[in-house]
């Protein structure tokens, strides 16, 4: 019964995740014309959905939010967007649990969120450059590492300052 409870609860909170990964990438759509951001570079708010999820409840159900915010970017705004999202996305995650694995390493999680932004800039310009077959646009890179590592630091910021707020999640009781 226990295990019933815990997979409901699990799939629960996948599904609140999800939705809130999805209003804060609308929030951040919004607010892009307001702040002058090089083409390409978005502040990568709804990371800090993936980042929870990856930390509280595994690896399983953070990819399974990563499908779905590439899913949700192939349904709002076309192919090349999900196949974006989604190298990005499974780049990320791959960089933040190696680094999470790695044994006598303490990383902070501003430190995991730069990464996981640097990792996840690199997935989309390897995507990107793969689409569209110019290598020209590796010529980009610095500044998507730069920018990954900037709004990384951010992302990771904003995780810590929540983090007593989204724990509540994780440990009520039904």
């Amino acid at each position: 019964m226990r295990s019933l409870q815990k997979d409901t609860r699990t799939t629960a909170l996948t599904g609140l995740l999800f939705a809130l990964a999805m209003a804060l990438s609308f929030f951040e759509s919004t607010i892009g014309g307001l702040i002058a951001l090089p083409a390409g570079i978005k502040l990568g708010l709804s990371n800090i959905v993936v980042l929870f999820s990856l930390l509280t409840l595994g690896k399983r159900s953070a990819f399974l939010l990563i499908f779905l915010k590439a899913l949700f970017a192939l349904l709002s705004r076309g192919a090349v967007a999900g196949l974006l999202s989604l190298s990005g996305g499974i780049c990320s995650a791959a960089v933040m649990m190696a680094l999470m694995a790695l044994p006598h390493l303490l990383v902070g999680y501003r430190v995991l969120s730069a990464a996981g932004g640097c990792a996840h800039n690199i997935g989309q310009i390897a995507a990107a450059a793969l689409i569209i077959r110019n290598r020209y646009l590796l010529y980009y890179l610095p500044v998507l590492l730069l920018a990954g590592i900037i709004t990384g630091f951010l992302t990771g910021t904003a995780y810590s300052a929540l983090e007593p707020y989204l724990n509540r999640w994780k440990s009520a009781r039904p």
